[in-house]
């Protein structure tokens, strides 16, 4: 289960390192999948908890508009990245120029996932869920 917080630094370069409590999570896995979040963030997950939730996609048929839109809203936006043995991932390009990450980003644990945010753009959202 993915808990706690971490502070991390993006590079120019697209690339962060994932804390090595959440590293411990993905087991041997050097691969895990990430989607862009609905608030700029980027939610990530192990290969276990990816497939629960494409498997509860593709269940609905693809012949069907819900189907249809159920797969476009989650597949387009979600990328597979590999851990190199530092720890280190690179974020596509398509997620870094659609991301405002500064130097320094959050990684949270939610349980089931992982999320990466920009710390001012957490710190927004965060005080939201407390009101």
């Amino acid at each position: 289960m993915f808990l706690g917080s971490f502070k991390t630094f993006f590079s120019g370069k697209n690339r962060l390192i994932l804390p090595k409590r959440f590293r411990k999570e993905l087991g041997n896995e050097e691969k895990f999948y990430i989607l862009l979040g609905e608030n700029g963030e980027i939610w990530g997950f192990d290969p276990q908890n990816w497939s629960n939730l494409t498997e509860s996609i593709l269940k609905f048929p693809l012949f069907t508009d819900e189907g249809r839109i159920k797969r476009l809203e989650l597949f387009p936006r979600a990328e597979e990245c590999f851990l190199d043995s530092q720890g280190r991932f690179v974020l596509p390009q398509e997620f870094a120029k659609d991301l405002d990450f500064k130097n320094e980003v959050l990684i949270v644990g939610a349980g089931d996932h992982f999320e990466i945010w920009d710390e001012e753009k957490w710190r927004k959202f965060s005080n939201r869920l407390t009101k």
